[in-house]
C-alpha cells in the first residue's frame, strides 16, 4: 500500500540574484504508507509515550513536573502566592504548551479542585471540584497559588546533585529529569494517562500507609503488602469493596479494578436521602442524569424529587422518598444500575529509564527505593565533597596559625600582587587553593582567635567526612536514612483514610423482582449473536430489522421485562443475564453485542439463548455422537449474582441443539445420512449433573453424525405422512431414511 504525496526538496543557496528553485515541485510522488508511518507517527507515538503521558518512578509526568519545578523556582514554598496567571507564564519556559494546557494541570494539582488524596499547590480562589462536570474553575488572572508546606518533600535538597538536570527546549536554562521525591508519591496520588496503544492509571493509597509499607519491604522484601497497604484511598471517599484476593493481585500484577460505592445517610424527619461521597471515577452530573433517566423510564419509582446541594460544606445530594420506601433498599437498587458504584480500573504503566513497565505495588516499591537509594548517595558524596573542600582551606588556614606575622612579613614584602598567592605557597608549603584562601582573608581576622575558632572546625569536619564515606560504603545505612526520613514524613503529613471498607455479603440481592419494571417487550437474536430489546410501541413504528451483512435472525421471543437469560457458548459456558439488563432498542439498529455485552472469552461463539420467567422446567441437549440429555433448568440458578457458569454441558460432543422444555414433547433428530428420528424428550432420563453425557438415543453409522436437532412442530408434523416410520420401539434407533414427500427444513444450531 502506498500513498502520495507532492515532496518538495530544497536545493543549495544560488548566487545572489538568482531565483531560488524546489525541485520536483508540484509533482506528485509515490510514497511507501510504512515509509511515512515510520518516519512520522512511530516519533510521535514514543514522544507522546515518553515524554507526555505516562508517570516517572517520582510520580510525575514532564507537565506536573515542570510546572511544580516552576514554581520552587519562583521561591512559592513560603507565605506568599502569586496569581497563577505568573506562575503559566514562567512554566512556559520549561513547557512550551498553551496558557489553557499548563492551567489546567496546575488545577488539578491544587487543594481547592480535590483531585488528590495529598495536593502539591495551595490555591486560593475558585478551581472548580474533580466530582463536578459543570462546576467550571476561574481564569488563571482571578487564582492565586503557592506550594503547599507537602511539595517539600519533592524538593529536598534538590539542590545538592540529587538529580540530573537537562536543558530545557530552547537550552536558556536547565531542569531536573526527575524530582527527589522523600516518599514514594507515584502510589500516594492518582495517575492518568493515555499514550499511544497504551494508558497508565494508578490509584491513590494513604500516605501513612505507604510508608509504613515501604519501611516493611525495605527492611524485609517478603513482606505481605496486604497487612500494612489495606487499599486504596481516593480523595472523594466512599466505600470499597473489599476483595482480598482481586487486591493481591494488584499489589503482584499492577491491573485489576477496584470497586468503589457512595457513602449516604438518610434524614428520617424529611424522609430523604443525602449522598455526600461518590466514587472517584464519576461527577454529580453523570449520577442526576442516570438516576433522572430511570425515574422517566419508570426503573426507579421511590423518588419524587432529586436536587444538587452541593454548597461550600462539600458535596451533597439530596433524593426526596416516596411514603413508605425503604431508604437501604433504593440505595442497594441504585448502587447496580448508577454510576453511585463504579468500578476504578487499575493499570500501573510506569516509565523506568525511558521504558513503559507495568509493574505492582511490590516492584514499584522495589525500583522507588532504588531510585531513592541513588539520590541519598549523590546527596551524601555531593555534602562529603564540600566538606573536604572546606577541610582542605582550613588545613592551609591552619598553617598560618604556626606564623602569622610571617604571613603579613610576605604579603608586605611581595612587590607585585599576582606574586602574592606563589609566595605564600612556597612560604608555608601549601596548596594554591589555600593560598588563595588565606591571601582572601580581611586584615581585621589576622588574629589568633578567628583562626583559631576556624581550625577548631577541623576534628568535626573530619568526623563527619569519616561518617558519610561510611555511610557510601553501606547499602544497609542508605536505606537506613530512607527509613528514617520514610518516617518523618508519614508522621508529619500522614492523615486518616477517606475511603473506608464494606464487605459484600453473598446474599445480598441487588435488585429484587418486584423492583423491575414488568412490561411486554419482543427479543430478537441473530446467527451472529446480536441482541434486541424492542418494546411492542417501537415495534408497531418500525418492524424492518437492520442486521449485519449476511447476519439472519435466529430466534424471537415475546416475553416480559422481568425474565431471565441463559447464553450457551461453545466452550462449554453459560452467560446469565436479565431481560432488564439490557437497554430498549429500534429495529433499525444492530442492538447488543452479546460476546461483548456479556464478556464472552476471546474467540467464544454463542451457540443457543434459552429465555424464561422462573427456575422450572428442563434444558434438553442433542449432541453429534447421537446423544441426547435432560437437566434441571435449576441446575443453573445460583445463590449470588454470578455472571458466568462453566461446565454448562459435556465436553465429549459438540451441541446441535439446546431447548427449553416446560412438558416433554417430541423432537426431530437428523443424521448426516438422510435418517430421521422422532423421540419423545420423557424417555430420556432427567440427569441432575449439567455436564452429563447423556444417554444414546440414535445410532450412526461409522463417520455419521447427527446434524440437526429441533422441536416437532405442528407445521411439521403435518409435512410427514406416517409419522409411525420415525418412531422408535426402543432406544437408541438408527431412525429410518426420509422420505421425499416428508423433507422439511427446519433451522437449529
Amino acid at each position: 500500500m502506498a500513498r502520495t504525496s507532492k515532496k518538495k526538496q530544497t536545493q543549495p543557496d544560488k548566487p545572489s540574484g538568482e531565483k531560488a528553485y524546489i525541485e520536483n515541485a508540484g509533482l506528485v510522488i509515490e510514497e511507501k504508507i510504512v515509509d511515512t508511518l515510520e518516519k512520522n507517527f512511530m516519533p510521535y507515538a514514543m514522544s507522546v509515550i515518553i515524554s507526555r503521558a505516562l508517570p516517572e518512578i517520582d510520580g510525575f509526568k514532564p507537565s506536573h513536573r515542570k510546572l511544580l519545578y516552576t514554581m520552587y523556582q519562583m521561591n512559592l514554598l513560603g507565605q506568599t502566592r502569586t496569581k497563577s496567571a505568573n506562575v503559566v507564564g514562567q512554566t512556559m519556559r520549561l513547557n512550551p504548551h498553551g496558557e489553557g494546557a499548563i492551567y489546567e494541570t496546575m488545577v488539578r494539582m491544587a487543594r481547592g479542585n480535590e483531585a488528590l488524596l495529598h495536593p502539591y499547590v495551595d490555591s486560593k480562589g475558585n478551581f472548580g471540584k474533580a466530582y463536578s462536570r459543570d462546576m467550571a474553575y476561574a481564569a488563571s488572572r482571578y487564582t492565586e497559588v503557592k506550594l503547599d508546606a507537602f511539595a517539600a518533600e519533592l524538593f529536598k535538597d534538590i539542590d545538592k546533585d540529587t538529580v540530573d538536570f537537562v536543558p530545557n527546549y530552547d537550552n536558556t536554562t536547565k531542569e531536573p529529569v526527575l524530582l527527589p521525591t522523600t516518599f514514594p508519591a507515584v502510589l500516594v496520588n492518582s495517575n492518568f494517562g493515555l499514550a499511544v496503544s497504551m494508558a497508565s492509571s494508578v490509584c491513590p493509597f494513604n500516605l501513612k500507609e505507604v510508608c509504613d509499607t515501604t519501611i516493611a519491604l525495605i527492611k524485609n522484601p517478603d513482606h505481605n503488602a496486604l497487612e500494612t497497604l489495606k487499599g486504596p484511598d481516593f480523595p472523594g471517599g466512599g466505600y470499597i469493596l473489599y476483595d482480598e484476593k482481586e487486591l493481591d493481585k494488584i499489589y503482584r500484577t499492577g491491573r485489576g479494578s477496584v470497586t468503589v460505592r457512595a457513602r449516604y445517610q438518610y434524614d428520617k424527619e424529611n424522609n430523604c436521602i443525602e449522598i455526600t461521597e461518590i466514587p472517584y471515577s464519576t461527577t454529580i452530573e453523570a449520577i442526576m442524569d442516570k438516576i433522572a433517566e430511570l425515574v422517566k423510564g419508570g426503573r426507579v419509582r421511590e423518588i419524587s424529587y432529586m436536587r444538587d446541594e452541593t454548597d461550600l460544606n462539600g458535596l451533597k445530594i439530596a433524593l426526596d422518598l416516596k411514603r413508605g420506601t425503604d431508604p437501604d433498599k433504593l440505595m442497594q437498587k441504585l448502587y447496580k444500575i448508577t454510576p453511585l458504584q463504579d468500578n476504578y480500573s487499575c493499570n500501573f504503566n510506569i516509565l523506568i529509564a525511558g521504558m513503559p513497565r507495568v509493574m505492582g505495588v511490590y516492584e514499584i516499591v522495589q525500583e522507588w527505593t532504588a531510585f531513592r537509594s541513588e539520590c541519598v548517595r549523590r546527596r551524601v558524596y555531593f555534602d562529603l565533597q564540600k566538606k573536604k573542600e572546606r577541610l582542605h582551606l582550613l588545613q592551609g588556614l591552619q598553617r598560618i596559625l604556626l606564623d602569622i606575622d610571617k604571613a603579613v612579613k610576605i604579603v608586605r614584602e611581595t612587590q607585585e600582587e599576582r606574586d602574592v598567592v606563589p609566595n605564600l605557597m612556597i612560604g608555608f608549603g601549601i596548596d594554591e587553593v589555600q593560598a588563595e584562601y588565606v591571601a582572601e582573608i580581611k586584615l581585621r581576622h589576622l588574629n589568633r582567635e578567628y583562626i583559631l575558632k576556624r581550625t577548631g572546625e577541623i576534628e568535626q569536619l573530619q568526623k563527619d567526612i569519616d561518617e558519610m564515606e561510611g555511610i557510601l560504603d553501606d547499602p544497609g545505612k542508605i536505606k537506613a536514612i530512607i527509613v528514617s526520613e520514610l518516617k518523618e514524613v508519614g508522621e508529619k503529613f500522614g492523615k486518616p483514610r477517606k475511603s473506608l471498607f464494606y464487605y459484600a455479603d453473598e446474599d445480598e440481592s441487588g435488585e429484587e423482582e418486584d423492583e423491575i419494571a414488568d412490561y411486554p417487550v419482543h427479543l430478537f437474536v441473530t446467527q451472529e449473536g446480536y441482541f434486541k430489546k424492542i418494546t411492542p410501541q417501537s415495534l408497531r413504528m418500525s418492524s424492518e430489522q437492520k442486521l449485519k451483512e449476511g447476519d439472519i435472525l435466529r430466534v424471537q421471543y415475546d416475553v416480559s421485562n422481568k425474565w431471565e437469560i441463559l447464553c450457551f457458548t461453545d466452550q462449554q459456558q453459560v452467560y446469565k443475564a436479565r431481560v432488564s439488563d439490557f437497554d430498549e432498542c429500534k429495529a433499525s439498529t444492530m442492538g447488543d453485542y452479546l460476546p461483548a455485552k456479556l464478556g464472552f472469552d476471546e474467540g467464544e461463539q454463542l451457540l443457543q439463548t434459552l429465555v424464561f420467567q422462573k427456575y422450572e422446567g428442563n434444558v434438553v441437549y442433542f449432541f453429534e455422537n447421537g446423544k441426547a440429555a435432560r437437566v434441571p433448568l435449576k441446575s443453573f440458578e445460583t445463590k449470588t449474582k454470578r455472571r458466568k457458569l462453566s461446565g454448562a454441558y459435556t465436553v465429549k460432543s459438540r451441541p446441535v441443539g439446546i431447548y427449553l422444555e416446560g412438558e416433554a414433547g417430541d423432537y426431530v433428530m437428523r443424521s448426516t445420512d438422510g435418517r430421521m428420528l422422532i423421540v419423545y424428550s420423557g424417555d430420556i432420563s432427567v440427569k441432575q449433573a449439567r455436564d452429563t453425557i447423556g444417554v444414546n438415543v440414535m445410532s450412526l453409522k461409522k463417520n455419521q453424525t447427527l446434524s440437526q436437532a429441533y422441536p416437532l412442530t405442528q407445521e411439521a408434523r403435518e409435512k410427514i405422512l406416517d409419522i409411525r416410520r420415525y418412531r422408535p420401539k426402543t432406544l437408541p434407533s438408527p431412525g429410518a431414511l426420509l422420505r421425499e414427500t416428508d423433507d422439511f427444513t427446519q433451522l437449529s444450531l
